[in-house]
């Protein structure tokens, strides 16, 4: 008897609570990352850490969150991605169980690192849920709840975050997601298994090869300004980062099913979403970690007043995803929107440059909210687009290689300016640091590992009490100098990768919506199956 064709439902049933469930879940991955940077300056405090530890307060969760991307999502295609999903989530709450009860910063930096394993579970299995239960229009609407969700925790990540530390301590936004993580768990059973049936064996030895590389080329960037950009160590782990990424190339050839599949890369609009990526984790994330502290440091701001002042670029990417999600369906060519998108960054990083010492909450606002607008109308489209290109069945390879490629370049992004912060300054300091650091044991390193961990108090006060303003207004001028000067440089990236993009998606045949190139695909698939 010949296959008939069988009507895919749009949505599961309970759709509503389905997407709940869904979203809490992948709420925490980008809280996880946005609420910590706003307690590194008490972190650093309380646990007697300086700049270098406390970056890997982020890195670790962003690098080991990169390095298991595609292993989480071979692994949902092979066993099962409701029950990768599940595992993510009970591994995020023991993370976050970890970090609330870290007595050092060793202990919270693994913590971290653990809490980056659960969310690339969390993130990569639950794209591919959601992809796999929702169909045609339903999953349009779907993914925007995932942008708006997205945004939702990067939004009141540091605002919370900043009133959570002035109030209850920097403990307590562990607990917080603690607290998410075990509510989550309650609406596993709305979600519907699914797997892929031709999935292979996960790809462990380009997972470890790249692992390492990443790690390598990360640890060589976070400590150059502190070993030496020239020293044997920094030297070592570059050598050792370009060794490991040939035999990740010689591993992922001899494999019949790579970690990459790199045939993904002829698709023009997979390598839009990864290059659009790119960029906005130096336009934005990069941006969320090194402003916390200049606001904390240079300007003087309690962890409250911080929390709230990052509402202004983080509330907009609250509310701009679904403008974007709009926009599309009314027929506007994504191209315009992701590439003027970029551009609306770039110039709200330009206009940030203006940043001074005492710089007034109107004095941000403008830029600050040019930015969130910005990346709320990218991340209203990144996710949809990036699982659209392929077969349902391959969304986990798909989800994989774009939040690797996504959480790689953040970690670089940070690593990599936060280590031209300190560079920056560090040259700055020295210049003229000799006038203040008479009959003390002030250094140019030591004051900038405090000065950029948003402590000024510090160096300040080992100076006597009559040089103590001049001594407050060159270090806030020290740091502002290389905050401007990162900022640039960042301006720069975001400009050129939003032309860039611009000519990649002239190469598309038709500027159709996510939601409408996959729906062709589900129906292809629908056709094809058996009764």
């Amino acid at each position: 008897m010949a296959a008939v064709a069988t009507p895919i439902p749009e949505a599961p049933p309970r759709a509503g609570l389905t997407i709940l469930a869904l979203c809490l879940a992948v709420f925490i991955v980008p809280y996880g990352l946005s609420s910590a940077p706003v307690a590194l300056p008490a972190i650093g405090g309380d646990l007697d850490a300086g700049v270098v530890p406390l970056q890997w307060v982020v890195n670790a969760y962003n690098v080991t969150a990169a390095s298991f991307m595609m292993a989480a999502g071979s692994t949902a295609d092979r066993i099962g991605r409701k029950k990768v999903f599940a595992f993510g989530v009970g591994l995020y709450g023991v993370s976050a169980l970890m970090g609330a009860l870290a007595t050092n910063i060793l202990m919270l930096n693994i913590a971290r690192g653990v809490a980056g394993v659960a969310a690339a579970a969390m993130m990569t299995a639950g794209v591919s849920v959601m992809a796999n239960m929702f169909h045609g229009p339903a999953r349009a609407k779907a993914f925007a709840f995932v942008g708006v969700t997205i945004g939702a925790g990067l939004a009141l990540g540091p605002t919370t975050s900043g009133l959570l530390v002035s109030g209850l301590g920097w403990r307590s936004i562990f607990w917080v997601q603690f607290a998410i993580a075990a509510a989550s768990m309650v609406g596993l059973k709305l979600i519907q298994e699914s797997k892929d049936p031709d999935a292979n064996a996960v790809d462990w030895a380009g997972t470890v090869t790249f692992t390492l590389a990443l790690f390598c080329f990360t640890l060589a960037i976070i400590e150059g300004p502190q070993w030496g950009w020239g020293s044997t160590a920094v030297l070592g782990l570059l050598g050792a980062c370009v060794l490991l990424l040939a035999a990740f190339a010689v591993v992922e050839r001899r494999q019949q099913h790579p970690m990459f599949d790199l045939s993904l890369f002829a698709e023009p609009r997979f390598m839009a979403v990864n290059l659009l990526a790119t960029a906005v984790s130096f336009g934005f994330v990069g941006l969320m970690v090194l402003l916390p502290s200049y606001l904390v440091g240079a300007n003087g701001l309690s962890s409250g007043a911080t929390g709230l002042t990052m509402l202004l670029l983080t509330a907009p990417v609250l509310a701009f995803p679904l403008v974007a999600g709009r926009l599309v369906q009314a027929g506007v060519s994504m191209r315009p929107i992701l590439s003027g998108s970029l551009a609306l960054v770039a110039a709200g990083l330009a206009w940030l440059t203006l940043v001074h010492p005492g710089i007034s909450l109107l004095g941000l606002a403008g830029p600050l909210l040019l930015i969130g607008i910005g990346i709320g109308l990218i991340y209203g489209l990144m996710d949809g687009a990036a699982v659209s290109t392929v077969a349902p069945a391959k969304v986990g390879m798909a989800s994989g290689m774009f939040n690797t490629i996504r959480l790689a370049s953040e970690a670089v992004a940070v690593a990599g300016m936060v280590a031209a912060l300190v560079s920056l300054v560090q040259s700055r300091i020295s210049d003229g640091l000799d006038r203040f650091a008479q009959g003390t044991d002030l250094d140019a390193r030591g004051v900038t590992d405090s000065v950029t961990s948003g402590n000024l108090d510090g160096p300040v006060a080992q100076v006597p009490t009559a040089s103590r303003d001049a001594f407050t207004d060159f270090l806030g001028q020290g740091y502002t100098g290389g905050f401007q000067t990162v900022l640039w440089a960042t301006v720069a990236i975001c400009l050129v990768s939003a032309v860039v993009l611009h000519l990649i998606l002239t190469d598309r045949p038709a500027d159709e919506p996510p939601a409408a190139v996959d729906e062709h695909a589900t129906r292809r698939t629908a056709e094809q199956a058996p009764v």
